[in-house]
């Protein structure tokens, strides 16, 4: 599969994967290693900087995947950049998969904290990827103070409803039109939806319930590869265009012709 570059770097898998919800960490382990990910978001509140072969990145390899701290549970703008500090002064990383989401009962991001915590970080020297919504004016603007990526949702965190408004998608694709990587984040439940996201031209997709959730997550994250791969592939060799009006699969010219009925002589 074709690579995409964030700030530089490539990467060959179009599938980034979450660490929470596993049911254990082993399971978690299997799961990324199923998925093909080469990008791994984690939760910089559920790291624990003190004592690390006690906590979840005892289970990530960090010489095969490329660790992306997150600032969930940030409710606030000064909230997210004090966390993102925090791990970059522990050691995670300059990159940080920005998320501010100050109501845990819709879990929606907030677009004028979210613009504001990406500006301080972005003049920090921070490679910032912002979750954000469907909106093309919060990516435009996201895009102007200088994220690495645009991340809107497909759907809220943990609903698993999809894409329901892909052409607010295709949309921010436009907008963006390949400058940054667009990776749908949030919502997608099904390896098919991961496959929309792609046919639309995303660049990639982030999943972590939908495999975290599932009955049987190891084989659900290979179920997303597959997904993402089959999107990715139907972009790059171009659907044919949805019409109104039948159209036979055979052509009509070249037909053998049909054999005139024999004549019956008249008496």
């Amino acid at each position: 599969m074709d690579g995409f570059t964030i700030v530089g770097r490539t990467f060959t898998s179009r599938l980034m994967v979450g660490t929470g919800k596993y049911p254990s960490l082993p399971v978690m382990r299997d799961a990324l290693a199923a998925s093909g990910a080469e990008i791994v978001t984690v939760a910089v509140r559920r790291v624990n900087l003190e004592a690390r072969e006690e906590s979840l990145l005892a289970y990530i390899n960090l010489d095969k995947y490329f660790l992306l701290p997150n600032t969930a549970g940030c409710h606030t703008a000064d909230e997210a950049v004090r966390t993102a500090r925090l791990a970059r002064a522990a050691g995670l990383s300059n990159w940080v998969k920005l998320e501010v989401i100050p109501d845990d009962g819709t879990l929606l991001p907030d677009p004028v904290a979210t613009v504001e915590a990406a500006e301080i970080l972005v003049n920090e020297g921070f490679v910032v990827l912002p979750y954000t919504t469907d909106d093309h004016t919060v990516a435009r603007r996201l895009l102007d103070v200088g994220c690495a990526t645009i991340m809107p949702f497909g759907s809220a965190i943990g609903t698993g409803q999809g894409l329901p408004n892909p052409e607010r998608l295709r949309r921010i694709i436009e907008l963006v039109d390949g400058r940054v990587p667009v990776v749908i984040d949030a919502g997608i439940g099904a390896p098919s939806d991961a496959s929309l996201a792609m046919e639309l031209g995303a660049d990639a997709v982030l999943v972590n319930t939908a495999i975290a959730k599932a009955t049987n997550p190891v084989q659900m994250a290979r179920a997303m590869a597959l997904g993402v791969q089959a999107g990715r592939f139907s972009y790059l060799a171009g659907r044919i265009p949805r019409t109104e009006v039948a159209s036979p699969s055979s052509p009509e010219t070249g037909l053998i012709a049909k054999e005139s009925a024999p004549t019956t002589a008249k008496a």
